[in-house]
């Protein structure tokens, strides 16, 4: 395995960079390495934050010198190499988390069926057949960034962002899917809702799908959308933890 680059970001956050690409094996090297950090983080650790292919650590410079965090960083990877793949081998939890394709939920599914040369239906379900890796969340709270789209389903982003989406939107775009907790606008499309909270700071969890987590969405009709929306509005979790 190739040793990771690292990179400053300003003075008080290091980037361990793995790769160049969405790909499940250096997520689970990002992973891995996040973990054994969060497990006997060194004095002056303040955040971790996994991506695609990095991991950024935030420190307190005054507290956590960065050559000696960047030696434990590199004597880490080094360990976790060494044990061999099953060291970087990230077992998430598997979620189904409800997902609507109606009309009235999947504003764009129309504009994607027709680009794509398909049926409303046949997009509805490639989406919902595949299975999704969680990557990362960022942008804005509980926007998660999904790898696991069928390449049938390849479609670009929009020329120019398109007016506010709903609140917790599963989209496409680029070769990725998403959800997206809150309104904003955005080049992706909307081929769905999901009633679930991927950010809800009212519970013990506010982020009930962790990054590593692998996910699939099960088709409901507006009508048991809006029940299960009800449900997720007064505080329950929506989705469904899968044994391992």
């Amino acid at each position: 395995m190739s040793a990771p680059r690292l990179l400053d970001a300003g003075e008080a956050a290091l980037v361990v960079e793995y790769g160049d690409r969405v790909d499940p094996a250096i997520s689970d090297r990002v992973l891995a390495l996040d973990d054994a950090l969060r497990g006997d983080p060194p004095e002056g650790l303040r955040e971790t934050v996994p991506t695609y292919r990095s991991l950024m650590i935030h420190y307190d410079p005054l507290i956590l010198d960065r050559e000696a965090l960047a030696d434990r960083v590199r004597r880490t990877v080094a360990g976790l190499d060494a044990a061999g793949p099953g060291a970087n081998r990230h077992a998430g939890a598997r979620w189904v988390l409800p997902c609507c394709y109606d009309p009235v939920c999947a504003e764009d599914l129309g504009a994607v069926a027709e680009a794509l040369g398909r049926s409303p239906e046949d997009v509805a379900r490639l989406h919902a057949g595949a299975e999704y890796r969680v990557y990362m969340y960022g942008f804005a709270p509980g926007f998660a960034y999904l790898g696991g789209l069928p390449e049938e389903l390849g479609i670009s982003r929009r020329a120019t962002p398109r007016p506010p989406h709903p609140a917790n939107a599963v989209m496409i775009a680029g070769g990725l899917a998403g959800v997206a907790n809150m309104p904003m606008p955005t080049g992706w499309y909307v081929i769905g809702r999901t009633p679930e909270r991927l950010y809800a700071p009212a519970r013990e969890n506010p982020f009930p799908v962790a990054v590593g987590d692998t996910l699939r969405f099960e088709p409901v009709d507006a009508a048991t959308f809006a029940a299960l929306d009800a449900r997720a509005a007064a505080g329950e979790s929506v989705g469904r933890r899968e044994a391992a």
